[in-house]
């Protein structure tokens, strides 16, 4: 099970604490905020999943970049309608073949997984 526990203080920053690391997240826009964090979260996933499939495949893959893109809706409650990413590979020599088979493999990343399937998110007022 996983669980990350959130503090604040009565000001704009939030203090995320998970196993032994915390990050800030400020919501007066002075440092990375919630929706940044959601896609960094699949950002990371994904390269998780990319750095897996090299190590498992023997793929020569040195480095690479992720970019990640969303724009919120125009209707209220506001959501993502689209994120968008680009995986750079910094040159790595891939066929298409290949391409196809890491974009297939890095879809199992558990971040992707759960945003694609609309999970239940229960909240509780104590």
């Amino acid at each position: 099970m996983y669980s990350v526990e959130i503090t604040n203080t009565g000001d704009s920053v939030m203090k995320a604490k998970s196993k032994d690391a915390e990050i800030l997240i400020d919501t007066k826009g002075q440092g990375i905020n919630p929706p940044d964090v959601l896609l960094a979260s699949i950002g990371s996933c994904l390269g998780v999943y990319i750095r897996k499939y090299a190590e498992g495949t023997g793929l020569r893959i040195p480095g690479f970049n992720l970019r990640i893109n969303a724009g919120f809706s125009e209707e209220k409650p506001v959501y993502f309608k689209k994120i968008s990413i680009d995986v750079d590979l910094n040159g790595a020599e891939i066929d298409e073949h290949r391409k196809k088979s890491i974009l297939s493999f890095i879809k199992n990343c558990p971040v992707h997984t759960t945003l694609k399937n609309s999970p239940v998110i229960d909240i509780n007022i104590k």
